[in-house]
């Protein structure tokens, strides 16, 4: 291979790692919002004292 097809090749695959890179930041960020989003959720569903007595008949 001469010198500028292995010069394209390489810049092609720099991009195509800061590609990566970038894309995979972004789904990191979403995904934090939504556990948190998720998390505040379930908090806001929680009812204190919820499953502390068990009433038993015979």
């Amino acid at each position: 291979m001469d010198i500028s097809g292995l010069s394209v090749s390489m810049s092609t695959s720099s991009i195509n790692t800061g590609l990566e890179i970038a894309m995979l930041s972004k789904v990191l960020d979403s995904a934090e919002i939504a556990g948190e989003a998720l998390n505040e959720m379930m908090e806001a569903v929680a009812i204190p004292g919820l499953g502390e007595n068990l009433d038993i008949r015979v």
